[in-house]
C-alpha cells in the first residue's frame, strides 16, 4: 500500500498539475469541486497513468493535507468511472482498483504486494471468445493475470 501512495505524487510545477486536473474533469463535464480537484491532482497531476485503491488514494490525500473522507474518495472514484475518466478493475470479486488508463489492456496482479500493474497488451492473444447468450453482446473482456514471486 505504501508503494501505491508513493506513486501518487503530482508534478513539481503546481500550476501544471492543477491545469491537468482541471482539464481532466472538464473533458467530461464534471464540476470541479475542491475535493474532486484534489483527488484528480493526485491521480493525473503528473500526467502518468496509475492504478489505485480507494484506501490508497485516501491515504495519499491525507498525507497531502487534504480534508476528505474515505466515503468521499469512494464516491468520487465512482463518479470518475461513471464519467468515463477511469476504469474499475475488480480482483477476487471484492478488491477494486481504479485505472486512469482507459484503453483495453491486460493487468498483472501481484499477490505478495496486492498491487495491479499493466501487462504488455501486444503479448496477449485471445483467439476466440464464447458466443454470448441470445439477446446479449460482449461489452468488454478484462484480463487479470495473477503473479506470485518465486
Amino acid at each position: 500500500m505504501k508503494d501505491q501512495i508513493a506513486e501518487l505524487s503530482t508534478d513539481r510545477t503546481p500550476g501544471r498539475a492543477a491545469d491537468r486536473s482541471t482539464a481532466w474533469l472538464a473533458s467530461v463535464g464534471l464540476r470541479p469541486t475542491r475535493q474532486r480537484l484534489a483527488l484528480a491532482k493526485l491521480l493525473v497531476g503528473d500526467g502518468c497513468d496509475r492504478h489505485v485503491t480507494a484506501e490508497g488514494l485516501y491515504d495519499a490525500a491525507v498525507m497531502a493535507g487534504e480534508q476528505v473522507s474515505l466515503a468521499t474518495v469512494y464516491n468520487t472514484l465512482r463518479a470518475f468511472c461513471g464519467a468515463g475518466l477511469m476504469r474499475e478493475i475488480t480482483v477476487d470479486g471484492s478488491k477494486s482498483y481504479f485505472d486512469t488508463n482507459k484503453s483495453d489492456h491486460p493487468h498483472f496482479y501481484w499477490e505478495d504486494s496486492a498491487t495491479l500493474t499493466d501487462a504488455p497488451a501486444a503479448e496477449l492473444e485471445i483467439l476466440r471468445l464464447p458466443t454470448p447468450p441470445a439477446g446479449a453482446e460482449i461489452a468488454s473482456v478484462d484480463v487479470v493475470i495473477r503473479l506470485r514471486r518465486v
